[in-house]
């Protein structure tokens, strides 16, 4: 499904070029800085980090995430994995790969609980409260400004991907009760190991 005024986004797979910044890392509580114009710097930022989210096997990457600041992420759900249990998820309403600059959740709606990772967070899953669909708008490759609305799993990947912009971690959005229970995980995190 494609929908009208979505330009589609033409990916090349390449090889990885960037490394994943790990929870600890100040960098990723840093707030995005607004890009200002789309060129060739960036084609080539989104392509890398289209090539790193790939290579760790992401649904989505925030710029921050490697060590960047600028306010782009790029989203990719088609190759997630099914969930036991669950119904598969729908196609996503957008064409993928995403690339995201600038982007905004206009409106929200509705509740779903789920299973969230991060790449910064390796090896790290708990049960996430996100709104269960979204409107968001961003600025594409080509400088024009797109909206499309996301339910499940699409809606959840932006607004993990948006918290990353704002600085705002997975470790953020959970109880007491699960930080807690991976609290071993998240000191060897922020040690390196």
């Amino acid at each position: 499904m494609r929908l009208p005024g979505v330009a589609r986004f033409d990916y090349i797979p390449g090889e990885m070029k960037q490394t994943i910044v790990m929870y600890g890392n100040p960098v990723l509580r840093e707030k995005s800085r607004v890009v200002e114009q789309v060129d060739d710097t960036i084609r080539t930022l989104a392509r890398d980090m289209l090539d790193t989210m790939y290579a760790h096997e992401g649904v989505g990457l925030a710029a921050e995430q490697i060590g960047r600041t600028e306010s782009m992420c790029v989203i990719d759900v088609t190759g997630a994995k099914p969930r036991p249990g669950r119904a598969p998820e729908p196609a996503p309403a957008m064409p993928m790969p995403v690339v995201m600059i600038n982007p905004k959740i206009t409106a929200m709606d509705g509740s779903q609980v789920g299973p969230e990772g991060c790449l910064s967070f390796p090896e790290v899953y708990v049960n996430i409260r996100r709104a269960a669909t979204v409107r968001a708008s961003w600025m594409d490759l080509d400088g024009k400004m797109q909206e499309a609305d996301a339910s499940g799993l699409l809606a959840r990947a932006i607004q993990h991907e948006l918290d990353h912009l704002e600085g705002v971690l997975l470790v953020d959005r959970m109880s007491v009760a699960q930080r807690v229970a991976v609290a071993g995980k998240l000191k060897r995190l922020k040690r390196g190991e």
